[in-house]
């Protein structure tokens, strides 16, 4: 095998990663950030109050977006999987 072939693949691998986890990620902060705002403006300083609603956040948007992740995570494999023949040779 290539060095090329295989730097791209493991590229793709990262790139795949950071597309899929960036909306879950993207979310929880704001998340976090709003219950900080809500934590700072009623000075409730309970650290344990933003692990819920970040929890329930993240696991809503896999819910949503899971049909869209899916077929991010389909048609990326199908495309590495067009490497093979280039990494028997």
């Amino acid at each position: 095998m290539e060095d090329s072939v295989f730097l791209t693949l493991s590229q793709n691998v990262f790139i795949l990663i950071l597309i899929l986890s960036t909306p879950i990620l993207i979310i929880s902060m704001v998340v976090g950030l709003v219950i900080s705002i809500f934590q700072a403006v009623t000075q409730i300083q309970e650290s344990t109050l933003t692990f819920v609603p970040k929890i329930i956040a993240g696991i809503l948007t896999m819910i949503i977006l899971l049909p869209w992740m899916l077929n991010i995570f389909i048609a990326r494999v199908n495309e590495m999987f067009g490497y093979i023949p280039e990494m028997i040779k």
